[in-house]
């Protein structure tokens, strides 16, 4: 078995198209993945002795690809492109290896509490994505206020606990000293091709699925309308001006997890565990 050395890149592996979108073809990438674990003596992931993971922190389309909202382009404007190249390479040479891979995805919705939309100044205008910072003090001084018009997307709350909560949730990121409420631009929007993963990327888990007969697991963050999701285990703000909880911490991850006796990170974008 296959069980020390690398494997071979499976010879459809073109890094040239590590920038570009495309359709999988899974039935083919199904039986070449059937073959490859034969040829290669590669065993079932459930007969691992010892468990390894790898765990993919927002491979997508927003910020992966040139011309998309958030794309990292690094130093050399290829950034992300020549992280998931090596990224692929990293996956096919070592499919053998790990027991499990989980990818993250952030997720978005239009009406979010850092999106445009959400606020509104005293002419009705909407902050710039990228370029504002909203502090507590801002609201405070009423420069922005919660955009009346988007409350009834926000069932449970009226304008005024809205706006309420928009000044706790502000004064808490400003009092931790981590992230301040930054205005985003709409981006890995949830059935949009921004939010899909990188089509290299998505290949790999997929020829990984089949060869290794083991399921990739995919968990989604950051769909709470009310909180940033910047780490993959837990939200910015869990709770709400009275002390309701809003959002926990990421479960589901913190259980796939828990077995693992190895873990490995991929970090092709911005995103922090």
């Amino acid at each position: 078995m296959a069980n020390s050395s690398q494997l071979p890149i499976p010879s459809f592996f073109n890094p040239d198209k590590v920038q570009e979108i495309w359709q999988i073809p899974f039935a083919e990438r199904a039986q070449q993945a059937e073959q490859w674990a034969q040829q290669q003596q590669i065993l079932p992931a459930n007969q691992d002795q010892t468990r390894i993971g790898l765990l993919l922190i927002d491979v997508q389309n927003t910020f992966c690809m040139p011309r998309f909202e958030l794309y990292v382009g690094g130093r050399s404007g290829k950034g992300a492109i020549e992280d998931n190249i090596r990224l692929c390479e990293f996956i096919y040479r070592h499919l053998h290896r790990f027991t499990d891979i989980i990818a993250t995805m952030n997720t978005h919705v239009a009406m979010q509490i850092f999106h445009p939309i959400f606020w509104v100044n005293d002419k009705g205008n909407h902050p710039t994505p990228a370029t504002t910072i909203i502090s507590h003090q801002d609201i405070e001084k009423g420069i922005w206020q919660v955009n009346p018009a988007v409350v009834p997307n926000f069932p449970g709350w009226d304008y005024n606990s809205l706006q309420t909560y928009a000044l706790h949730y502000a004064r808490h990121l400003d009092s931790t000293g981590k992230y301040p409420l930054m205005i985003w631009p709409y981006h890995a929007k949830l059935g949009s091709i921004s939010h899909v993963l990188v089509s290299a990327v998505e290949e790999a888990l997929f020829f990984y699925s089949l060869a290794r007969k083991r399921q990739t697991q995919y968990i989604i963050k950051g769909n709470n309308p009310l909180t940033e999701h910047y780490s993959v285990l837990r939200p910015e703000v869990t709770q709400d001006h009275n002390g309701n909880t809003i959002a926990l911490e990421n479960r589901d991850l913190i259980g796939h997890v828990r077995f693992v006796s190895c873990l490995y990170f991929g970090f092709p974008t911005k995103s922090e565990v």
